[in-house]
This record gives C-alpha cells, structure tokens and sequence, in this order.
C-alpha cells in the first residue's frame, strides 16, 4: 500500500481555496442551471416544476432546432476548418520563410482586437449598397457575384461564419510554438535520408504536434459551440432565423424572462458540447496513446 503522505493537512490547506471557488463559481451555477431548466420561472413569481417540459418544447421549436444546427456548422467549421488553415501557415512559418515574424504577428493582430471592432467592419463590408465586397466584385466586372450577404438565408450564414474562420491568428501561435520546439536534428536526419519537406512534415511535424492540433480542435470547437457576438451584432440570427444560434436564443429568453426556456438551452448546450469533446478526445487521443505505445 502507498504510504499516505504526512503533510496531508498542508495539503488540504492549500487546495481548499481552489475547491470553494471552484464549488462557488462553476458547480453551484451549473446545479442551478439544471434545476431552472425544469422549472417554469420568470425570475419574480415561485418556480413551477414542469419536468422535462421546457427540454421538449425547445426541441419542438422550429427556430431552435435551426439554432441546434448552426452550433454544429459553427463547431465544425472552427474546429476543422479554421484549425486545418492555422496549422497550414503554422508549418510553413515553422519553416522561416522571409519575412515570417512579420507574417506571424500580422496574422495574430485581429486577435487583439476587439470582437465588436471586427464584427462592425465586416458588417460594412458585407454591406449590399456600399460594402467593399461588392464594389471589388463590381469593378472585375463580376457584377453578377454581387449579394446582400447578410440579408439572404442562403448566404447570411457562411458569411458570419467566414469572418470568423479566416482569423487563424489564435492557434496558429499555438501550432507554431509546437512546430518550432522540434528538434532540428530531426529534419536534418531525414534530409540525410533523402525525405523530402513534404515527407518531413508528415512523418515528423505533424505525429509531433498531434496532440496540440487536438488541444487546438477541442478549444475551436468549443468556442464554435459557444458563439454569440458576431452573429449578435450582424443579423441578431436573421435573416428568417437562419443564422440563430443556441447563444443567442438563450439571450432572447432570458430578455422575455423565460428562465426555464433559457437554462434548458444552457443545460443543452453543457451536455453537447461535453459529449463532443469527449468524442474528439477519445477518437485522437487513442490515436495518440497508441503511436506513443507503438515507439
């Protein structure tokens, strides 16, 4: 038996600060998040216990089963696709190209800045009269390609989605610090060996970063998850609900004083995007674990 450590007091001193906080600031508002969202509750008058009733009409709602779609869309898009085009310039940087620290901090600037900033510059460059986007289109002589970005169902949501996505700055750093921490003596084995740079980052770079790239596809997916501002600020989830979010009709029912509607929204989200981090963890980290076991 393991001999039990003689400080253990000291011990329980020093994390019970953290596990108070803890208890205070997540587990208390996430019990009482999932009472609420069995309760019918305005915020003034006594809840009223109606069970899994605001589970079951949130489910029913057209308008949140489009919401419950676009968190999907957004998820994936950020967690594969913004993620895949950071880790792409983050190989080539890791290769010092000219010019590559300016490339790298230009590409991180918009994360800098602020959310609101950004959303209102390409709520004007979307813009359908005056919009930069149209204008460029415009003078190409693609006038034909011109759109009311925001204002039509079938484009409203790619283009939130793309002022987003095309932000690589965030885990780029990320994948990059990774990359650049490989030993040199690595690639110049291989080049002795006749691989080329595309071998390389293969067979080293990539099985090296694996589990940054997931770290980095668990945290996109999770913001994509969570979602909120742009769509907030450019469409407030028009045009006809195709751009909603489950972020944003939570913020809707809280305005109504909806609270049951609201934490059942909550709650749902929890759930979804636990089980999601799970999978990606599960799937690439067994991955993982049995590359490391195979060595």
């Amino acid at each position: 038996m393991r001999k039990r450590n003689k400080h253990w007091k000291g011990i329980i001193l020093f994390i019970l600060p953290v596990l108070i906080i803890y208890g205070a600031f997540f587990l208390y508002p996430l019990g009482f998040v999932g009472i609420v969202s069995l309760v019918k509750w305005n915020g003034v008058t006594p809840m009223r216990f109606v069970g899994l009733q605001n589970y079951i009409s949130n489910f029913a709602n057209p308008v949140f089963q489009t919401a419950f779609r676009n968190n999907f869309i957004w998820a994936f898009s950020l967690g594969f696709i913004q993620v895949a085009f950071a880790a792409l310039v983050a190989l080539i940087l890791a290769r010092r190209p000219p010019a590559w620290k300016m490339l790298r901090t230009i590409f991180f600037l918009p994360n800098v800045i602020s959310k609101v900033a950004i959303a209102m510059m390409w709520l004007a460059l979307y813009n359908a009269d005056y919009g930069l986007i149209n204008t460029l289109l415009g003078k190409l002589g693609l006038a034909g390609l011109e759109q009311n970005w925001l204002g039509q169902t079938t484009t409203a949501l790619p283009a939130v989605i793309f002022q987003e996505a095309v932000y690589i700055g965030y885990f780029m750093i990320i994948v990059l610090a990774g990359a650049m921490s490989i030993p040199e003596s690595f690639y110049e084995a291989a080049e002795m060996d006749g691989a080329s740079v595309f071998q390389q980052e293969r067979f080293i770079t990539i099985p090296m970063v694996r589990g940054i790239l997931v770290t980095s596809m668990t945290l996109a997916v999770a913001f994509g998850l969570r979602h909120f501002e742009s769509t907030f600020l450019m469409t407030r989830g028009g045009p006809a609900n195709s751009t909603q979010t489950m972020g944003l009709l939570l913020y809707e029912n809280l305005g109504s004083l909806d609270y049951g509607h609201a934490n059942a929204i909550g709650a749902v989200l929890i759930i979804v995007g636990a089980v999601i981090i799970v999978i990606i963890r599960r799937v690439f980290g067994d991955r993982e674990a049995g590359a490391e076991a195979r060595q």
